[in-house]
């Protein structure tokens, strides 16, 4: 589709400026923005979802995750240019994908979902990507781990090392999300937004969501990391080996099983899952509450690049999109 022919199909309500947005080049290897013609065939895996949530109106959502882009410059300077060259070759069509899903929202007036790792790490491209995107079309968000990633797995991940990207982040999501925790009501719905990119929630985070029940209307949770269900866990244990589930909240007797190797120094024991991904007392109180809120309905998250649907809660089930990078994607009736 040209340029001329995406102008007439949002009906000439786009500036060109707003489309330069959307209309994104594709990063060869070489990191050059030229497009690149062995994508052209690639097509969307959309997977159709309704959700009766009691919306004042229906409406539709187009929910992606885990897009990976690896955009960098000299801005960064070499040993970034060279990280998004190498993982590049892991999310060589994460740009083709990510165009399209935006077009396909715009193209049917979709509300755009995106529940985290939208870049792969932190560099002053793919910052000015999440920008860019967000000015064009309405957008509910959530970040991931992979917001905060400086260099992929060099540092141990806390609120320390989080800190250092925070303030950059928030400046691109603007008002679109408070990175921390967001609310947002569309026809009646509240889409709260909560960061549990390193498997936890704190305290502050379960007040504010009291007081987001206290409103009175239904809630969809929209988080990074899918929260613990019993069957989806032990999917993802098998397919890991056992090493880990990649989950908020898995019980004591879980996480106690995940990988560990104890010879690593006391500096090093942060590489080990079972530390990673242990949830603390804060993060279990959030879910254990989270559980018996009647006004919950649904949750979306993504993180472990495959579908999966579970029942969370009574009223709740708790849908994971599968990879951004590879075309996954719902289109979501809200009912």
């Amino acid at each position: 589709m040209n340029r001329r022919e995406f102008l007439s199909l949002c009906g000439g309500l786009m500036l060109a400026s707003e489309l330069d947005a959307i209309n994104l080049p594709y990063l060869r290897a070489d990191g050059s923005d030229s497009v690149d013609e062995k994508f052209d065939k690639l097509k969307l895996n959309i997977r159709p979802l309704e959700i009766n949530v009691g919306a004042t109106k229906p409406f539709k959502a187009l929910h992606v995750s885990d897009s990976h882009m690896t955009r960098a410059d000299e801005r960064d300077g070499e040993r970034k240019m060279n990280l998004a060259a190498g993982r590049y070759r892991s999310f060589s069509r994460a740009e083709h994908y990510f165009d399209l899903q935006v077009r396909y929202a715009i193209s049917k007036g979709l509300v755009m979902i995106h529940t985290g790792d939208m870049i792969d790490f932190v560099s002053e491209r793919n910052v000015e990507f999440i920008r860019s995107q967000l000015r064009v079309g309405e957008w509910l968000a959530s970040t991931g781990n992979h917001e905060y990633s400086l260099y992929v797995g060099e540092a141990k991940e806390d609120e320390a090392y989080k800190a250092q990207s925070r303030a950059k982040l928030q400046k691109a999501y603007g008002d679109v999300c408070n990175v921390t925790f967001n609310s947002k009501v569309i026809n009646g719905v509240n889409f709260v937004s909560v960061d549990d990119v390193y498997y936890n929630f704190t305290r502050e985070q379960l007040e504010l969501f009291k007081r987001e029940v206290k409103k009175g209307l239904p809630i969809v949770m929209l988080c990074h990391v899918p929260l613990y269900t019993p069957e989806h866990c032990e999917v993802n244990l098998k397919s890991n080996g056992g090493r880990c589930a990649y989950v908020t909240g898995a019980p004591l007797e879980i996480t106690s099983k995940y990988q560990c190797d104890p010879s690593l120094p006391e500096s090093e024991q942060w590489r080990n899952r079972s530390v990673q991904q242990f949830s603390d007392e804060p993060t279990l109180e959030f879910i254990a509450w989270l559980k018996e809120q009647p006004l919950l309905k649904a949750i979306l998250c993504g993180h472990c690049h495959h579908f999966y649907e579970e029942q969370f809660s009574p009223t709740a089930k708790q849908y994971i999109v599968g990879a951004g990078y590879t075309g996954d994607c719902y289109e979501i009736s809200f009912k």
